[in-house]
C-alpha cells in the first residue's frame, strides 16, 4: 500500500518568490513529486521533512502539535519575513492520502 503525504500551499504570510497560495506537492517514500516546471524552495525541505516519516506513518498531528484537530499536519517554513528579510513565512498544510 502507497503512504503518501500531499503538501499544500495554504497561506503565504509576507511574499514568497517560489510558491503561490494553492500550490501542491507529494511526498511518497523517498520521492518528492512536482508539477512539470514548477519548483520547490529547499528553505522549506527541512521544516516538511522533519515531520513527514512520522505523518507518513500515521502519526496523529494533534499528538505531534502540529494541529487543533483534524487530521492535517500545519507546518511554516523558516524564513521570518519582513522586517528581518524579503520574503515571508509559506503555511504548508500536509495530509496523508493512500
Amino acid at each position: 500500500m502507497s503512504k503518501k503525504l500531499l503538501v499544500r500551499v495554504r497561506e503565504i504570510k509576507g511574499s514568497c518568490s517560489m510558491f503561490k497560495e494553492g500550490d501542491e506537492f507529494t511526498i511518497e517514500g523517498a520521492s518528492l513529486k512536482i508539477e512539470t516546471g514548477k519548483a520547490v524552495c529547499i528553505h522549506s525541505l527541512p521544516t516538511l521533512l522533519h515531520f513527514s516519516m512520522a505523518l507518513r506513518e500515521g502519526a496523529d498531528p494533534v499528538e505531534l502539535g502540529l494541529a487543533k484537530e483534524g487530521n492535517k499536519a500545519y507546518l511554516r517554513c523558516p524564513d521570518p519575513g519582513e522586517p528581518y528579510t524579503n520574503g515571508g513565512g509559506v503555511i504548508f498544510e500536509i495530509e496523508r492520502v493512500d
